[in-house]
């Protein structure tokens, strides 16, 4: 993601130019699908209703249910870097970009292992991804300026992770969220109660068919170590981009479209 570079390091400028690219994200995030989008999504419906036995869908929302609640209530997984208060919006995003590199080569690095150990490994892949991507927004979030001691800063990973890798179709949704989140922060329910307003096999279906095409080249004999690296790579990119607009928008006070 390129960031605007001033010579004069006039934040305000800065702050217009980022507004701007904000725009352009918000409008190419929830842009209609167009024929080809919307022919593969049906296909690839059809393929996991019919061809995928139910029972194997029900232990996929589990094991995803599962590690987003141990990631997202778990005060383990809190970063033992302090929040950063006080710094620029500037500064913030050339923060989140360092972090964003590191965490790249991170998940290519565990793809890139995953996939020369065949299937088993590469199955393994699933749910150690999912951490790693957890762990970098938990990051983003102290680099932002927002702690996730709180348990809704947490919940708001959740839904910046289901926007991440959430069909066209869904985004509009999970955006209004993203986008009210502080309007209507006073009003989430109490930590027990906050995750059954999660649909746990929406949530699982859309990760899913999101990643599928890309993970499943990982079990091309032959092409794990660079498929693996590759498919984790894009992954991890895509929710970083994601996740650093989320908090732009949240410290710039929305969009204008």
């Amino acid at each position: 993601m390129p960031f605007y570079k001033d010579p004069k390091n006039n934040e305000e400028m800065y702050e217009e130019h980022v507004r701007a690219d904000l725009n352009h994200w918000v409008r190419k995030l929830l842009q209609r699908p167009g024929l080809v989008e919307r022919t593969s999504k049906v296909i690839q419906t059809k393929v996991n209703d019919k061809i995928i036995p139910q029972k194997v869908h029900t232990v996929i929302t589990a094991t995803v249910k599962g590690l987003i609640k141990s990631v997202v209530f778990g005060l383990e997984y809190v970063p033992n870097s302090p929040t950063i208060y006080g710094i620029s919006l500037r500064e913030r995003d050339l923060k989140a970009q360092g972090l964003l590199t590191k965490y790249r080569k991170i998940a290519a690095a565990e793809g890139a292992g995953t996939g020369a150990g065949g299937f088993t490994l590469a199955v393994a892949d699933f749910p150690a991804l999912i951490v790693i991507k957890m762990k970098f927004l938990f990051e983003l979030a102290h680099i932002y300026g927002f702690s996730t001691e709180d348990y809704r800063e947490r919940l708001f990973l959740l839904y910046v992770f289901q926007l991440a890798f959430s069909s066209q179709e869904k985004r509009p949704e999970l955006y209004n969220v993203i986008l009210n989140w502080d309007k209507n922060i006073g009003n989430w329910p109490v930590e027990k109660e906050s995750l059954q307003q999660v649909n746990w096999e929406q949530f699982q279906r859309e990760y899913r068919d999101a990643i599928d095409f890309r993970k499943t080249l990982q079990l091309i004999p032959g092409l794990g170590i660079i498929v693996g690296a590759w498919a984790n790579y894009g992954l991890l990119d895509d929710l970083g981009i994601v996740g650093i607009n989320c908090y732009r928008m949240r410290i710039l006070g929305g969009v204008k479209l």
